[in-house]
């Protein structure tokens, strides 16, 4: 693979255990290979190394032209980190109490985060996740304390800048302790003639009884390929709750594998895409269901016009001694274009007897009354169909609990007339 004849720098070259998962994840990454037409969970959004155009890693250091540093016009409070280029830029200061943040290096070195890292998937499921693995050098350890209430979500944004191709594996560990609550935001965006390739993985670990809210918006450059997994472990009466929103790139692929480990255990995992051109959107879910009385939802909508694509696939796994369980799954999109494709796979694997488990999908077109009926009150026909289409998509928003997060959320495929 082109990606490992760069010679690069990274760092705890000289940390053995460190070096070992490196490896690891490369011959990992090498035996897998980019996914393919016949690779099951990529058929569907797929692409060539070609149509990367060659994305390098950056190994020299950071300079900033002065907004890292600058606080987001953001319509909320927030603990604010930033990502530039592929590396980490800025942590807030003064962080709450039973908050910690700390760079990856500085997690690796001391060994904090050994306990989590590389724990929560396996290498050769997860190809893009191995090669996140093979370049591990960027990234966060968030702990979220035993008991803590964060009263702001933790923002994370990542922008790009035009001028280098760059390929950039991120890795962050997301601990949220016994009891503990939290909101975790990624924002990804990148300058219009921007081309790079975003890896991003994300390992999460919930607590007994805790609740974790993660939120991501990604409005991202025309040219760019964006792949994501959260990789979820939810301890007993835990709750992770996920909502995803996908604005029009090259490829934007966000991965859930959810593991609800113990009784009592929930996930909720929303999206919602929209895209205009020929870009495609990828959602995939895989909910393991471990434990009895554990829970999960799924909600995800899209609208799709041009030449653009929407893909969902959505696997809800029921083990043997998952007993009293129930999984809900649904997927729905506005199909506006006759060169627009959707593609949907829902999937159950109920091996229980006592469960309560369904699935839907449903495509169509905007209903021609309604908009007939709103030109018919004096309502432009453009306006009429914006209007139609942000009241279909308000569904998912609105399982969002802080308004000001759910405006700014919807902003991005859901702009002000």
């Amino acid at each position: 693979m082109s990606f490992f004849k760069q010679n690069i720098t990274l760092f705890g070259a000289d940390i053995p255990w460190l070096e070992g998962l490196r490896e690891k994840a490369r011959a990992a990454f090498e035996r897998c290979g980019l996914p393919n037409a016949k690779t099951e969970a990529w058929k569907y959004s797929y692409f060539k190394e070609e149509e990367l155009g060659a994305p390098q890693i950056d190994d020299t250091p950071h300079e900033c032209d002065g907004h890292c540093g600058e606080s987001e016009n953001l319509p909320f409070a927030a603990i604010e980190i930033k990502y530039c280029n592929g590396k980490l830029t800025h942590i807030a200061r003064d962080l709450p109490r039973g908050v910690i943040i700390r760079p990856l290096y500085e997690a690796i070195t001391d060994g904090e985060i050994k306990p989590y890292l590389n724990k929560s998937f396996d290498l050769n499921e997860f190809p893009f996740a191995a090669l996140n693995t093979a370049f591990l050098d960027e990234g966060l350890l968030i702990i979220i304390t035993a008991d803590t209430m964060a009263n702001m979500p933790i923002y994370l944004h990542y922008h790009q800048h035009a001028g280098m191709n760059r390929l950039c594996n991120i890795r962050n560990v997301i601990v949220c302790e016994k009891g503990a609550k939290a909101t975790i935001i990624e924002h990804f965006d990148g300058e219009s003639n921007a081309q790079y390739f975003n890896n991003i993985v994300n390992e999460i670990y919930v607590g007994t009884g805790a609740i974790l809210r993660h939120y991501k918006r990604q409005d991202e450059a025309s040219k760019a390929h964006h792949t994501a997994l959260n990789s979820v472990q939810v301890k007993a009466g835990g709750h992770y709750n996920s909502l995803i929103v996908h604005g029009e790139c090259a490829l934007a692929r966000s991965e859930s594998y959810v593991r609800l480990l113990q009784e009592n255990a929930g996930a909720e995992i929303n999206g919602a895409y929209r895209l205009t051109h020929n870009g495609v959107s990828d959602i995939t879910t895989n909910i393991r269901h471990l434990a009895q009385h554990t829970a999960s939802d799924q909600l995800v909508k899209g609208v799709l016009d041009g030449a653009a694509k929407g893909v969902f696939q959505g696997q809800i796994h029921i083990a043997p001694d998952a007993q009293q369980t129930t999984g809900y799954q649904l997927h729905r999109a506005l199909v506006l274009s006759d060169a627009a494709e959707v593609d949907c796979k829902p999937e159950l694997e109920i091996f229980a007897d006592d469960v309560k488990c369904s699935h839907g999908a449903a495509s169509g077109d905007l209903d021609a009354e309604q908009l007939f009926y709103m030109q018919a009150r004096g309502i432009p026909l453009d306006e009429a169909r914006q209007i139609l289409i942000e009241a279909y998509l308000n569904e998912v928003f609105a399982k969002t609990e802080d308004s000001a997060v759910a405006g700014w959320l919807s902003e991005n495929i859901c702009p002000s007339r």
